[in-house]
Order: structure tokens, then sequence, then C-alpha cells
């Protein structure tokens, strides 16, 4: 069974602190993030089984109150984002390379999702929020036509406001390569 992920995103710091601490408090769910983000927000990022997630996500948006920003409740999460989200990802030789950026972290989160379940791609990086005023990217990696459609598919998904870019690299450089998580 795929586990589920919570985001809570909040205005205020302080007030991102109480929400961290009241959704370990509801149900049981392990923290991936609990830190301030740009530009001055704050970010409760979460995972566990459905419906803990599901009442933790619940307690969070009431908590949170007018100072909620965004929020995600995203049941049957791939394993391997939990995975890269909650630890290094094993380094891998790219055939070729997707990366999309999007505005939000629940953005990120959703696209990559869907990414890996599109097609047969790993997900070599994830990086959300933090040095990055608040936005969300991840790289994947795999066949050329994998890659394309897993792409195509994160893509479709997000609004115009959601997108930033997507980018694909076919047969990437090495010396580029050593410098992806």
């Amino acid at each position: 069974m795929f586990p589920a992920l919570g985001l809570i995103e909040v205005s205020s710091i302080a007030r991102g602190m109480v929400v961290s601490d009241r959704c370990v408090k509801k149900a049981p769910v392990k923290l991936i993030a609990s830190n301030p983000i740009s530009p001055g927000r704050f970010m409760t990022l979460f995972w566990g089984d459905v419906a803990s997630v599901e009442a933790s996500v619940a307690e969070g948006i009431e908590v949170a109150g007018d100072a909620l920003v965004d929020t995600l409740y995203l049941p049957g999460a791939h394993d391997s984002l939990v995975r890269a989200l909650c630890g290094p990802v094993d380094p891998a030789e790219p055939d070729s390379l997707g990366i999309v950026e999007t505005f939000t972290v629940s953005a990120a989160l959703v696209a990559a999702d869907a990414s890996l379940k599109a097609s047969e791609v790993r997900l070599m990086e994830i990086r959300l929020a933090s040095g990055l005023g608040g936005k969300g990217y991840f790289v994947i990696t795999g066949e050329l036509d994998a890659v394309q459609a897993s792409v195509e598919v994160a893509c479709g998904l997000l609004s115009p406001e959601q997108l930033l870019t997507s980018e694909i690299i076919a047969r990437p450089d090495p010396e580029f390569c050593q410098f992806l998580s």
C-alpha cells in the first residue's frame, strides 16, 4: 500500500511551528520537513498511512486559520517520491533527464507523483521551497521516450499558474550529471 503525503504551508513562521506540532500530535505521521521557507513562510510536510495523513491535514488546516497559504493531501503517493523526500536517492547514470519546475511546493509534489506513475522513470532529485523562493522542481531519468511521456503527464496536470517550465536533456554529459543529487 502506498503511503500518503500531507503538506501545510502558512504565512507565519510562529504559526507554522504550532501547525507542525499539532499535525504530529493528531495522528501517527512522520515529519519530512518542518521549517521556514522563502519568502517568510513555513512548510510542514509529512507522510503516513492514508487515514492518519488525512486527519493531520485537516488538523493543520484548522490550526493554520487565516495564515494558510497552501495545502496538499496526496493519498497513494508513489513510494519512490516518499523515499526521495526522506533521504538521498541512489545515484544513477541517466540516459535522459526530465526537469519540471513549478511555482509551488504542492504543484511539484503532485507533478512528481504523476510523472513517476506515468512510465518507467526514476526520481533523481526533488527540491522544495528552501532557497528557491517557494518554488519546487524535480528531475527524473529513464529512456528518452519514457521521460518525455512522464514530463508530458506531469505538465498536463498543472495549470499555467502552477507550472513554470519543463525541459528534457537527452544523453546528459557525465560532467554535468555529477552535480545532480
